[in-house]
């Protein structure tokens, strides 16, 4: 993972200030992410940025901490796109303890630390204003993230919209070892639900999942769970995934989230992130965020009801 790591350096970088020597520095005792965190919020120095590959070569050592950085690396990068989306759905700005949550950060003083770090380094441009005394976001600029050429097209393309438009296809990785191919499901009605595990908007929406599943699979409904853990560095394996499939009793196809469908996708900003994509393969539901069970429900039965109107008779 070090290669994109230290391409996207010049793009953003983490603020520190570990240059000072080339030989491994002593960090606190702690989980490797707390451990990370804490070197990060104790070196921050406003107009001093320090580069990932600093942090990755001369101090965090160890293989678990330089798991930890990646995921931060992941989570700081998907920042900006995250607050640009949330604040054009709700009109508000998320606050620390959403943001915690949307990229698995144990407690919101982490959520905290990361939006320092841009706020520290001056190459990232100055598109939210904090409370000084709650570290709260008080404004999120979306035009200027818009207009920022790091971001832009991204932020287009997740604001303008996904329904009406067809369904990028997808070859995901089972987590039973079995591939599923978008090709194979025209003619059905899916749902692509874009998940990660210990994500709390997520493991409230997987039941309704699951009774939907259960109660139009017969009509030719199904749902696929794209599980991003991967892709977003989270230190998950299987056996927790496959733990929470049977508590939960998932009865539909819970595959592996990928960097290129990831890229296809918009590049998922929110958790969950839901598609309904009719039986001619276009998207004509996008949800981001929890989805009220009987909303899921009706959307699911009026393209269940076009897709059969749209079938050529006998077919």
């Amino acid at each position: 993972m070090l290669g994109p790591l230290l391409v996207a350096v010049t793009v953003l970088a983490f603020a520190a200030r570990a240059r000072k020597s080339s030989a491994a520095v002593p960090v606190q005792a702690g989980d490797a992410e707390t451990r990370v965190l804490n070197y990060i919020r104790d070196h921050l120095s406003p107009g001093e940025p320090l580069f990932i590959s600093e942090l990755y070569n001369k101090v965090f050592r160890d293989p678990e901490e330089r798991k930890a950085l990646d995921k931060l690396y992941n989570a700081f990068f998907r920042i900006p796109l995250f607050l640009a989306e949330y604040q054009q759905k709700f009109g508000s700005p998320p606050n620390l303890k959403t943001i915690a949550q949307q990229f698995d950060l144990r407690t919101p003083e982490a959520a905290d630390v990361l939006l320092r770090v841009m706020e520290s380094d001056p190459r990232v441009p100055r598109f939210l204003t904090r409370d000084p005394k709650s570290g709260e976001i008080t404004r999120v600029d979306v035009e200027m993230i818009r207009n920022d050429p790091r971001f832009g097209q991204e932020v287009v393309r997740r604001l303008s919209g996904w329904e009406g438009k067809p369904a990028p296809q997808f070859r995901l990785a089972g987590l039973d070892g079995r591939d599923v191919d978008s090709a194979t499901l025209r003619r059905k009605v899916v749902l692509l639900y874009v998940w990660f595990t210990g994500c709390p908007p997520c493991m409230k929406e997987t039941p309704g999942l699951v009774k939907l599943e259960r109660a139009l699979s017969k009509n030719g409904f199904t749902v696929i769970a794209a599980n991003a853990d991967r892709l977003l560095g989270l230190g998950y394996d299987d056996r927790v995934r496959e733990r929470y499939i049977r508590e939960q009793q998932i009865n539909f196809a819970v595959v592996h989230w990928t960097k290129d469908s990831d890229a296809a996708y918009g590049r998922i900003a929110i958790f969950p992130t839901l598609f309904l994509i009719d039986g001619q393969g276009i998207v004509v539901r996008h949800w981001a965020g929890f989805v009220d069970p009987e909303e899921l429900r009706r959307a699911v039965l009026e393209a269940l009801a076009s897709s059969q109107a749209a079938r050529p008779a006998g077919r």
